[in-house]
Parts: structure tokens; C-alpha cells; sequence
């Protein structure tokens, strides 16, 4: 009786201090970065069929998350100039690596041939 008494009591402590953990671990994720890009394009058909494969591939290459693009709605205040992106990224350095990476260095070369790009970043809050 005494033995089983123990088991339980060891089980269910066990299972109290791992409930803590994973909240305490939670609650200290980072929360992400989301990029926007508001991009003028000149030729949408060299801008999709040139720039967006490389761009698209840096991003993955990178850990960026592709969210959501198109022509944006304005909800208030002026409409977006062109075609907003919006990526997921970690976190900001994560995000100046790709930025000034080699791989999006060359999509960008290509990328300016067709448009030319207005991008900042903000920070996410915690959930």
C-alpha cells in the first residue's frame, strides 16, 4: 500500500513540475517578426517569373515563413503603393541575415529590373 501510495505521489509530482516547465518555457519564446513589403511592380511578368522563384526559395533558405501577398486593402488611410508581402521571421537577426544574404542579394538584382520594394519590419507580441 505504502509502495503504491509512493508511485502515485511521485507520478503525479512529476506530472505538476513538467506542466510547470512547459509553461515557464511558453512563456519565454520570443515572439516573432513580421516583415511587410509594399513593392512596385513595372512588369508583373518578369516580376513572377524571375524575381518571386529566388526571392521565394531565399526566404526558405533562411527560415522566413511566407504569410500572405497580393494587393493589399487599405482599411484606413492611404492603399499600399503595390503588392504586399507579408513573411514570419523568427526573429530581426534572423531576418538582416536574409536580407543581406547572397541568395537575396541576387533575386534583389533581378527583383529591381522589375519594381522596386519598400520593406520594414515589427516586432510581434507575446501570446
Amino acid at each position: 500500500m505504502k509502495t503504491s501510495f509512493a508511485v502515485v505521489s511521485a507520478l503525479v509530482a512529476g506530472i505538476g513540475i513538467g506542466g510547470f516547465g512547459v509553461n515557464s518555457i511558453h512563456a519565454q519564446a520570443k515572439p516573432p517578426v513580421y516583415m511587410i513589403e509594399d513593392n512596385t511592380v513595372r512588369d508583373p511578368q518578369g516580376f513572377a517569373q524571375e524575381f518571386a522563384p529566388l526571392a521565394r526559395e531565399s526566404l526558405r533558405v533562411y527560415g522566413g515563413r511566407y504569410l500572405g501577398g497580393g494587393g493589399g486593402v487599405s482599411v484606413d488611410g492611404e492603399p499600399p503603393k503595390g503588392r504586399v508581402v507579408l513573411v514570419q521571421w523568427d526573429s530581426m537577426e534572423q531576418m538582416t541575415k536574409w536580407r543581406h544574404s547572397p541568395e537575396y542579394s541576387k533575386a534583389r538584382a533581378v527583383g529591381e529590373k522589375y519594381g522596386s520594394f519598400r520593406i520594414f519590419a515589427v516586432d510581434g507580441v507575446p501570446q
